[in-house]
Formats: C-alpha cells, sequence, structure tokens
C-alpha cells in the first residue's frame, strides 16, 4: 500500500509540476490555449511507441463517446491553465476539486452506480472543504471560476471513464484523449499569438508536456495492478504538491480560511481511502 501511495504521490507532483510550467508560460505572455494545445500535442508525440497503438485502438478515435471524453479533458486541462493564470496554485487545486463530487452525483444518476452513505458524507466534507477555498460571492475571482468550471470538466470525463471501462484498455484510451484534446486545441491553440520562443521558453513548454504526460501515464501504470477505489482518493494528495510547489515557486501561500478548505479536502480523501481499503 505504502509503494502504491508514493506511486500515485510520484504522478500527481508530475501533473502539478507540468501545470507550474504552464503557469510560468502564462505569465510570460503565453495564451492558455496555445499551453494546452503544445501539452497534449507534445505528450501525445511523446507517449504513441509507449501506448500498444494498433488498428483497433486507431479505430476507437471514431467513437463518439471517445471523442466526447476527449472534448472534456482539453476543456478542463484549457479551463485550469486559465486559471492558473490569474489565480494561486492551492486556491485552484482547491476549488478544482469540485470534480470528484460532481463524478460521484453524475455516476449515480447516470451509470446507477451505488450511493453509500459513508461516501456520501464524505463529499458532503469535501464540498465544505472546496467552498472554504472558493468563499463564493460577487467578489470571488475569476480565476476560481475556471477552477471550478474545470473541476466539473474533469468530473465529467470522469464519468465518461467510467463508462468506457472495459470497452478499450488503459493506455489506449490515454492516447485518445491526448490526441483528440490535440486536434480540438489546434484552432484556438495555432490562432493565438506566439511570444518568442526563447530557450527558457521551450524547456517550460518541455516541462509542462512531460509533467503531465508522465504523470498522467503513471497513473495509467498503477491503475494496472490496483483497484480504481484506492487509487482515486490517493489523488487528493496533489493539494499538497500543489500548496508546496506554489509556495516554492511563485511565492503563493494560502490564506487562513483557504488552508482550513485545503486540509478538510485531503481529510475527505483519507476518509475516501480508508473505506475503500475496508471494502477490498
Amino acid at each position: 500500500m505504502l509503494i502504491t501511495a508514493l506511486q500515485v504521490f510520484a504522478a500527481t507532483t508530475c501533473i502539478v509540476l507540468g501545470d507550474a510550467a504552464g503557469k510560468a508560460l502564462t505569465a510570460a505572455g503565453f495564451n492558455p490555449f496555445l499551453v494546452a494545445w503544445t501539452r497534449f500535442l507534445c505528450a501525445a508525440i511523446a507517449l504513441a511507441p509507449f501506448c500498444g497503438l494498433n488498428r483497433t485502438a486507431l479505430a476507437m478515435l471514431r467513437d463518439p463517446r471517445v471523442i466526447l471524453r476527449g472534448a472534456l479533458i482539453a476543456a478542463g486541462i484549457s479551463c485550469i491553465l486559465t486559471a492558473l493564470s490569474t489565480a494561486p496554485m492551492p486556491d485552484v487545486f482547491g476549488a478544482f476539486f469540485i470534480g470528484p463530487i460532481v463524478s460521484f452525483v453524475l455516476s449515480a444518476l447516470l451509470l446507477g452506480e451505488r450511493v453509500t452513505t459513508a461516501r456520501a458524507a464524505l463529499l458532503a466534507l469535501g464540498f465544505t472543504g472546496v467552498v472554504l477555498v472558493v468563499k463564493p460571492g460577487f467578489d470571488m475571482s475569476p480565476g476560481i471560476g475556471f477552477a471550478l468550471l474545470a473541476g466539473v470538466f474533469y468530473g465529467c470525463f470522469l464519468v465518461t471513464t467510467r463508462w468506457l471501462a472495459g470497452a478499450y484498455r488503459p493506455r489506449a484510451l490515454l492516447f485518445s484523449q491526448l490526441i483528440i484534446g490535440a486536434v480540438l486545441l489546434t484552432p484556438l491553440g495555432a490562432s493565438t499569438d506566439i511570444p518568442p520562443l526563447t530557450g527558457p521558453a521551450m524547456l517550460l513548454i518541455a516541462a509542462s508536456a512531460a509533467g503531465s504526460a508522465a504523470g498522467n501515464f503513471g497513473l495509467v501504470w498503477v491503475s494496472r495492478t490496483t483497484a480504481a477505489g484506492v487509487v482515486a482518493p490517493l489523488i487528493y494528495g496533489q493539494l499538497i504538491a500543489a500548496t508546496a510547489i506554489g509556495y516554492l515557486a511563485f511565492g503563493d501561500w494560502p490564506d487562513a480560511l483557504t488552508l482550513i478548505g485545503l486540509v478538510v479536502i485531503l481529510v475527505s480523501g483519507l476518509g475516501s481511502l480508508w473505506l475503500a481499503r475496508r471494502a477490498l
């Protein structure tokens, strides 16, 4: 269990590092859609040799459900990069964790998944944490709004992933979301003004794509041998990485209310992990 937790934490930290590079790029004048497009395109090229592609795997790209799934993750990444361009990393990731709640509700309504009182209570606790982070009101920043929207898209993405479970191999699904995201974002990404591609900018573009690709591939790899109910709660550890990296890289330290909200969300995730272990 400890090894699995470390693997998931390493994977989610890679994703946060990729988002940190994306935040640095937007601060340097790169449009969030351009950053998202380069991320999907570079990751698709980098991971293609490892995804076991064949004629059947490529045929899945014509499946409307697969296209919808790719569109949802492309929209989610674009929104979170837009959020990071104007809001601190811990706040963005705290608001983003509305995603598991959206996934829970939609899975129950659309997929008929069983709802347990304990699981519902933990998600209600997590929602309380999200509210503390977001602090809803008329003065809520646009960045937090985009973070919430990113979480909604991600929650829908998780539901479509469960919908497709068993239909396609995980590595093929990973490649599909990357290539579909790259194609869908091409009109938005390629049409924006491109700042000078200096050495540091190229390194940040590479880091943004590599962090996302390595993190997502790591999660897929862990999911091959570990139950989804165990992996999913461990992803809450992403909040720790986001808080630490946000402070070290950008000086973003959450205020007291936001910090309490992040701790509440993390406790909700740990409780979900405890329930998942009991169910094994």
